[in-house]
Formats: C-alpha cells, structure tokens, sequence
C-alpha cells in the first residue's frame, strides 16, 4: 500500500486493478475495450464525414457525440494504463487539475449539456421527419445544431473550470492517496481537512439541473414522437421510428442512470468500490457501446460503412 504519509504535493491513485493475476486480465480487458472505443468512435466520425448520404443534422450530432465520447475515455484509460504498466501512480497537483477538468468538461457535455442538447435534438430531429417531412430542412438545419453545441461547449467549460478552482483551492491537510483510478473531485474532497457541506450541496444542487432539465426536454420530445408514430399508417414506418428512438433511449438510461446514482447520493451511502464500479461504466463502457448502438441498429450507418469498404477494396485491386 502507498506511504499515506508522505509530505509531497503529488497525488496517489490506488487505481483500479489489484496486484494480481486478476488484475492483468482485467487490465487486458479494460485496454481492449478501450481500443474498441477508439475504432468505434473514429470509424463513425470519418463516415459521417467522407459519406455524403449522412451529411444532414442528425448525423452531424452524432459525428459530435463520438468526438465527446473519444475525448472522454482517452482523459481516463492512458494514464490509468500507464499508471499500472510503470508502477507509477503517483500524479502532480496540477495534472491532477488537468485531468479533473477534461474529465468535468467531457462529463457534464455528454450528461447535462451537449449528451442532453443531443438528445434532445435528436428525438426534435425525428419529430420533424415524422410530422413534417416536407419542411425538414427549414426546422432542423445544421446552423441550429451547431449554435446548440456551441453552447453547451461554453456552458460545460464554465462549470468544469468552477468546480476544478475550487477543487484545487481547498486545503488537503491529510493522504494524498486517492481511492480511485482518476482525479474525481468528490475522492478528492475525502482529503479535505475543511468542512466541504456547502460545495457538496451546491454539487447536488447543480447535478440535478444538469439531470433534470435535459430530462424534461427529452422525455417531451420523445413524447411527441411516439404520439406522431401511433398516428402512422404504415407499419414499416413505424418499426423504423420505434427502432430509431429505442436506439436513443437506450443512450439516456446508459448515461443518466449511472450518473444519477453515483452523485445524487449522500457521501454517507457512498463506498468507494461501488464507485469505482459504477465510473468504469460510465466513462469505459458508454462510450464503446455508443458507436456499437447507432451503427448495428442504423441501416444508413451500416450501408456507408459497406460502401466504404468497397471503395477500400477497389483501390487496392
């Protein structure tokens, strides 16, 4: 076990696997999802953006949602590797800020800002198709997109910047060892030699906004989307449109029940397995299983896909 004792300003990261055989598998384990994450993600972006069939709003936010997602398991899994392979686990107090704040920053896009902006546009984008598919263009241009991104850029960059100053302002008179595989600023808070109540509540407080209120805004869309399906004539319509939007809803319960249960609760409820647990699921898991969700369930997807690998193998014959 780490010296919890030692004067350095340098945190330690007990990290997430144990010295053992087990802990090699699941580091294997863990490091290959990664790298399914990283062909998922990356393969979606470049289709989007060499197919021109997908070059509309809708897979324009999805192009957004990879890059989030890209962005977000690359903050955690190279150090968390790195850490294991070197025996190294130590990390300095300001990459321990830095990593705190992409993490925040990627954290709150895809669970609060751009993840519930995205959602919402996106069930907004199939309303339109639905109900009115003549004046698609005109309710859902990529303009109104991009200003809906842009502004969950700014506003999840404000927040991770707020709670990164605080995290790195209040006094850590006690261990330096973090249990946790990344700097989370709540097992940094457990370090705290101040009482942290009032930043606690104003977490809780902040959370449910950035939970509650994209909520709304998807359950109200997806709500009228499924009164514009049972209104459909066509039986092959609809599979389609249910298809589409259990594809989207599948997303919300991955990201926003994880993220409810970990930081709606009381620390007092807290453990710091469980949480390690249930942060490995939400920054490793979603955002490998993402691209695997919206390409096998997508025939458009699938379809650019085929075209791009028949292009493939034509330049090479």
């Amino acid at each position: 076990m780490e010296n919890d004792t030692q004067t350095s300003t340098d945190f330690i990261l007990l990290g997430l696997f144990p010295a053992s055989r087990f802990g090699v598998f699941l580091f294997v384990l863990i490091f290959l999802i990664f790298l399914m994450a990283l062909f998922g993600n990356l393969s979606m972006i470049l289709l989007i953006f060499l197919d021109t069939r997908l070059h509309t709003p809708m897979y324009f936010l999805l192009s957004q949602l990879s890059l989030i997602d890209l962005n977000y398991i690359s903050t955690i899994v190279p150090k968390m590797a790195s850490n294991f392979l070197f025996g190294n686990k130590s990390l300095s107090f300001i990459g321990c800020g830095v990593q705190s704040f992409f993490f925040l920053i990627f954290f709150f896009l895809m669970l609060g800002g751009a993840e519930g902006l995205l959602l919402i546009s996106m069930a907004y984008d199939r309303y339109v198709a639905i109900c009115f598919p003549l004046h698609y263009a005109v309710h859902m241009s990529k303009k109104v997109c991009v200003l809906m991104i842009t502004g969950s850029w700014i506003m999840g960059s404000i927040n991770s910047c707020a709670h990164t100053v605080y995290a790195l302002h209040i006094p850590y008179c006690r261990s330096r060892t973090i249990n946790h595989f990344f700097c989370d600023v709540p097992a940094m808070l457990t370090l705290a030699c101040m009482d942290t109540w009032v930043y606690e509540y104003t977490v809780f407080v902040s959370t449910t906004l950035f939970l509650v209120l994209p909520f709304i805004g998807i359950a109200c869309s997806y709500g009228r989307v499924l009164l514009a399906i049972c209104r459909m004539h066509s039986t092959e319509g609809r599979k389609k449109a249910y298809s589409t939007c259990s594809t989207h809803l599948t997303v919300v319960i991955l990201y926003y029940v994880p993220f409810a249960y970990t930081y709606l609760r009381p620390r007092s409820l807290r453990s710091p397995i469980e949480d390690k647990v249930l942060a490995v699921f939400y920054t490793i898991l979603t955002p490998m299983l993402n691209p695997i969700i919206y390409s096998l369930r997508n025939k458009e997807v699938m379809g650019a896909l085929r075209r791009m690998i028949q292009i493939i193998c034509f330049l090479k014959m």
